[in-house]
């Protein structure tokens, strides 16, 4: 059988396991109400195994055509980029935070994996799906256990403009153990006179049982008009 042909049977058992490869990794993003859920991922290894097939045989009629020559991987390589792509717009800033960067490598990943599949590389395939989903199961459970508290919050906080208030704000955090590692202050004058000082904080916590009640008793001191946390 020539190379660069592809019998229908195994055409299909191809784009089936990139279905339920691609499924399996979709299903736990979904489950923690990702941007790229289930059918996203399915549709992303499904078109890279598609593109591989396509790269690989979807010109065998042109093989012996007068100074033509083959190459497999000229069109999956395309794919790649494409990704790039597709995996920055699941990626979010707000404030301090980034979100949806495991997200966007798991798209690269799936990608990947559908491309291997696409070339029969059934082990290599299988073998990355089970050590996705083991990373995202697994290591998820131990960053949450061992690595919440690194997280940097940024807790934006408006107040009437009255002396003693910093300070105030300054005592609540130490008395909760917060690392506080940027301060930065704006005033604002009103139309009635009042000033209204807006300060943010760039703050790391001892643990996250310590963020709601920090915010609660921040929002109780006298002065304070607003709290908000990012």
């Amino acid at each position: 059988m020539s190379p660069w042909e592809i019998d229908p049977l195994h055409l299909t058992l191809r784009l089936v396991l990139a279905l339920v490869l691609g499924g399996l990794i979709g299903f736990e993003r979904e489950r923690h109400s990702h941007a790229a859920g289930f059918r996203t991922n399915i549709l992303v290894c499904l078109g890279s195994t598609l593109i591989m097939l396509l790269s690989m045989y979807g010109f065998s009629a042109f093989v012996d055509e007068y100074n033509v020559r083959m190459d497999p991987a000229r069109l999956a390589a395309q794919v790649l980029p494409g990704i790039g792509f597709l995996g920055a717009g699941v990626i979010l800033r707000n404030g301090l935070s980034v979100t949806g960067l495991t997200t966007s490598a798991t798209l690269l990943v799936v990608a990947a994996i559908g491309l291997s599949v696409g070339a029969g590389f059934y082990y290599a395939a299988v073998l990355s799906t089970f050590m996705v989903l083991l990373s995202l199961w697994v290591l998820n459970i131990v960053e949450k256990k061992y690595f919440r508290d690194k997280r940097v919050y940024a807790i934006k906080i408006r107040t009437l403009n009255q002396p003693g208030t910093l300070g105030r704000i300054s005592g609540l955090l130490d008395e909760k153990g917060v690392d506080v590692r940027k301060l930065s202050m704006e005033e604002e004058q009103k139309e009635d006179g009042s000033n209204i000082v807006y300060v943010t904080l760039s703050v790391k916590i001892p643990k996250p049982s310590v963020l709601v009640p920090l915010i609660e008793g921040i929002e109780r001191l006298h002065g304070i008009t607003g709290v908000s946390v990012e």
